[in-house]
């Protein structure tokens, strides 16, 4: 007995208050004290899809679980950060479960903090072994997994959900904060009050953050205004339209329509009054449409010249072919080098492209092209800007090429605005190392998705409206 009692003294309060918290848990529930794993790392990069799911934000209310993969289509983000209603293993092996629905809202946010700091030194490693992905690449992961929570299955004009509003504002902040401290150093001359000029250090924000986050900033809120717009409307979405096709408007497939893809089924039908909308309406949704597709026009542009002042991975420059009329193929090459006036639009009309999977290969094959006549032109000067190699090369046949795919690039992306990024692109953000390029990155590209969805669901519904004044014409 006095062992047990010099035992008593010496035990840790903290290890009693866990076996006895431990004991009645067994007590009430024994079922759940089942062996714990963790869920497996499989990291990958994607682009913005509002099919996915979120990594980086859990859900805290029941109106986000509509957002899980279970309910969602088959592409989805691989499952890396805990849920904060798992049961996790404590320093002493016991199971200590987390109810964060029960903390208090400052506690909360700290919870939150900590799982994200921890995310962010990880790298997504939830091993801790160090075979994470950089820190440029988390953040990119976390804005566009924290995009897909909050708007994945926003699919319609109407404002967003107040709590996911908030949590959009919140956690956007937070990341972007870190922009605060990525400054450069500059050294202006101060002049001294006895007539001596002096240099000293001064540090502000890197130029590309100075100039693109504040123009970012105000596009998202442009983009949430214009759905704060749509609070009450006259128009309506029919959720089982798209499916059953018995609502009155029914399904976009028994009438031709250009906006929505067959395969997408599953997208709420918008539905107008038998008269149609009013004029009033009417002139709304094309303002807002056009207020949105210049948003996506800027987000689209500021996107484009980030990727293109990242830096080309090793990886994609040794995958180059050596020729690049082998990569774009002998009819695109006959006719680049066959006529004196380039045309890229009648070139992609005689390729008569019909899917976007056709086009993003194209764009692929003619990007490679693109670099490979870039480097031919560029072999006696390796460390010169390819401005300067053009300005001295002007007339060489492989600078001609590489910028009339150039142009032909440009003018497939134009003409298939909602085209996926390409394999390089995909490779400058998966090697990318500087973190203010991949928060601006990210955050342009999700909000030109955005953009480009707002605009699609204004379309839908001006053409339900002239569909169904045709009707009754006819």
């Amino acid at each position: 007995m006095e062992k047990f009692d010099v035992l008593e003294e010496i035990c840790d309060p903290g290890l009693e208050s866990l076996r006895i918290s431990s004991m009645d848990h067994d007590q009430s529930s024994p079922t759940l004290n089942s062996t714990h794993s963790g869920n497996s790392n499989s990291f990958a990069y994607c682009r913005t899809n509002s099919e996915t799911t979120s990594v980086f934000s859990e859900q805290l209310t029941d109106d986000f679980t509509s957002s899980s993969s279970d309910r969602n289509s088959p592409v989805c983000w691989p499952a890396t950060g805990r849920s904060p209603y798992q049961p996790t293993l404590s320093r002493f092996g016991g199971i200590r479960h987390n109810h964060r629905q029960d903390l208090k809202p400052a506690d909360f946010e700290l919870e939150m903090m900590k799982e994200r700091f921890s995310k962010l030194l990880l790298g997504e490693d939830m091993s801790g072994s160090g075979k994470g992905v950089s820190t440029a690449v988390t953040i990119s992961n976390a804005i566009t997994n924290l995009y897909v929570s909050m708007f994945g299955q926003h699919q319609r004009l109407e404002p967003l959900y107040m709590d996911k509003k908030m949590m959009w504002k919140r956690e956007m902040t937070c990341l972007l904060s870190v922009c605060d401290y990525i400054v450069e150093q500059i050294p202006p001359m101060q002049h001294l009050q006895n007539g001596a000029s002096m240099e000293t250090m001064f540090s502000r924000l890197r130029s590309d953050i100075d100039i693109n986050l504040p123009a970012l900033i105000k596009l998202d809120a442009l983009l949430i205004e214009i759905l704060e717009s749509f609070q009450e409307t006259e128009f309506w979405y029919d959720e089982q339209g798209s499916i059953s096709g018995k609502s009155l408007n029914g399904s976009f497939r028994k009438v031709p329509q250009p906006h929505r893809n067959e395969e997408k089924w599953w997208l709420p039908v918008p539905c107008v009054p038998s008269g149609g909308l009013s004029e009033a309406a009417k002139k709304h949704l094309r303002q807002k449409r056009d207020s949105a597709n210049q948003i996506h026009k800027a987000a689209m542009a500021i996107n484009s010249n980030l990727l293109s002042d990242m830096e080309i991975p090793r990886t994609y420059t040794a995958s180059l072919p050596k020729s690049g009329r082998a990569s774009v193929g002998d009819t695109i090459y006959r006719y680049m080098t066959s006529t004196t006036k380039f045309s890229p639009d009648y070139l992609l009309d005689l390729l008569n492209i019909t899917s976007e999977h056709e086009a993003l290969e194209i764009a692929d094959r003619v990007e490679a092209a693109m670099f490979t006549w870039r480097q031919k032109a560029s072999l006696n000067h390796p460390k010169t800007s390819w401005d300067i190699v053009k300005e001295h090369m002007e007339g060489d046949k492989n600078v001609v090429l590489a910028e009339k795919a150039h142009v032909l690039l440009f003018s497939l992306k134009q003409r298939f605005p909602e085209l996926a990024q390409t394999t390089l692109d995909t490779s400058k953000i998966q090697y990318n190392k500087d973190v203010g390029q991949a928060i601006l990155e990210s955050y342009s590209r999700v909000l030109e998705g955005l953009a480009f969805n707002i605009v699609g669901w204004i379309e839908d519904v001006l053409f339900v409206d002239k569909s169904m004044r045709n009707k009754e014409e006819c």
